[in-house]
């Protein structure tokens, strides 16, 4: 029996994938470690190596967008004979997406799927038939995004969302007037993070909290570690105090340190901290694994090097997953503060804006200190304001007082 290629899962939160590009050409022998092909998710773009060597056989085309497991094609040892007709994987079942019919064909690239089957029968999940008759809609209208190109509730939904012919007629950018208008297709890891973020915003009940924080000490902190670091070449910064600042806070508030899935609010010990990375195309979120537990250094130089990673998309599959908390910051661009958009399941992430002027009064006179607005956003399913703020509260204590990050 030939061996399976999988579709990689990347991470907990993973829920569709592409396959990006072959790297082996469809009939090519490869040797065990040798490049498959590049896989592209919300998270991180990942090379996936060949687990054996033999000859490969491409069941997905390139361009396919499936979910984590499903079959992408086959590697054939060495003697064994190759089909005409590859077999068909096993198909996947999930609450949302009925399983695929036998097919002997390479999956359809997912830009020229089609929902309809031989015989005239639709395919499409239970749940979007039963949504599709909720809201009073054709499904022969849709086009499905699925696996094998299925209709699922999420394709039924964007389909009673989408504007009627004449909205979308006024709705039209004005390009006759602006001929150097540029229509930009929404995809790859735009659209990915597009999808993820209205996914986020429609699914959890999103609350965000402000909270100024005194950084006059840790801005001194901060001042005598680049000193005391520099032989080391490790720069320390305000987001690394942030992050240790979090992890601490997290170890004390499991609440905030907390998933909801499937039902289930599962609270971790561990503090996996994201940090979100700016790139050109959108953003990616690598993780300080076992933050609460690590020494201040250790994180800045964990995050430098996170941070570079990214940047050069370097980053491996480890180093993007099973987070549990996020920080992002827009300080640097100027920004005094925002609403942060939850990293799904996660029940909470924090916005860092810039450092800035400001006054606190004390004894009725004001004094001026540089203080940082925090933000955090919380999904109110999973915990309540009361305990969200008393995290919120533990990080900026230790802002005020970050001596005890080096403890």
């Amino acid at each position: 029996m030939p061996t399976e290629i999988p579709l990689v899962k990347v991470g907990m939160t993973m829920h569709e994938g592409t396959v990006e590009e072959w790297y082996a050409a469809d009939g090519a022998r490869v040797e065990a470690g040798a490049l498959l092909y590049r896989l592209e998710t919300e998270k991180v773009n990942l090379d996936v190596d060949a687990e054996q060597p033999g000859v490969v056989r491409h069941l997905a085309a390139a361009g396919t967008v499936l979910r984590p497991g499903d079959v992408v094609g086959y590697i054939y040892a060495d003697g064994e004979t190759i089909p005409e007709v590859l077999p068909t994987p096993t198909p996947r079942v999930d609450s949302d997406q009925a399983a695929a019919p036998p097919t002997s064909a390479p999956a359809t690239p997912s830009a020229e799927r089609t929902s309809a089957r031989p015989g005239g029968r639709i395919a499409a999940s239970p749940v979007a038939r039963k949504r599709a008759a909720e809201l009073g809609i054709e499904l022969a209208s849709i086009t499905g995004t699925g696996p094998g190109g299925r209709i699922t509730k999420d394709d039924v939904e964007a389909a009673a969302s989408a504007p009627k012919p004449s909205e979308e007629t006024a709705a039209q950018p004005p390009q006759a007037a602006d001929p150097h208008a540029a229509a930009l297709p929404l995809r790859g890891m735009r659209r990915i993070i597009a999808e993820r973020m209205h996914t986020s915003l429609r699914e959890s009940a999103q609350l965000t909290m402000h909270m100024q924080a005194n950084m006059d000490e840790a801005v001194k902190l901060r001042r005598d570690l680049l000193a005391e670091w520099a032989p080391e070449d490790i720069r320390v910064t305000y987001t690394d105090l942030i992050i240790a600042a979090a992890a601490r806070a997290l170890a004390e508030h499991p609440a905030m340190n907390a998933m909801l899935q499937d039902g289930v609010i599962t609270r971790f010990q561990a503090a996996h901290v994201g940090v979100a990375v700016a790139l050109a195309d959108g953003l990616i979120v690598p993780v300080i694994k076992n933050a609460q537990s690590k020494r201040l250094k250790t994180i800045a130089v964990e995050s430098a090097k996170l941070a570079a990673q990214a940047r050069e998309g370097a980053l491996t599959l480890a180093d993007v997953a099973d987070g549990t908390f996020t920080v992002t910051s827009l300080g640097m661009y100027g920004v005094d503060a925002f609403t942060p958009i939850l990293n799904p399941p996660q029940a909470g992430i924090l916005g860092v804006g810039q450092l800035r002027d400001g006054v606190r009064w004390e004894d009725d006179a004001p004094r001026h200190v540089r203080q940082v607005t925090l933000s955090l956003t919380w999904d109110h399913r999973v915990l309540d304001g009361a305990p969200a703020a008393e995290f919120l509260a533990a990080v900026r204590d230790r802002l005020e007082a970050p001596f005890r990050l080096l403890v």
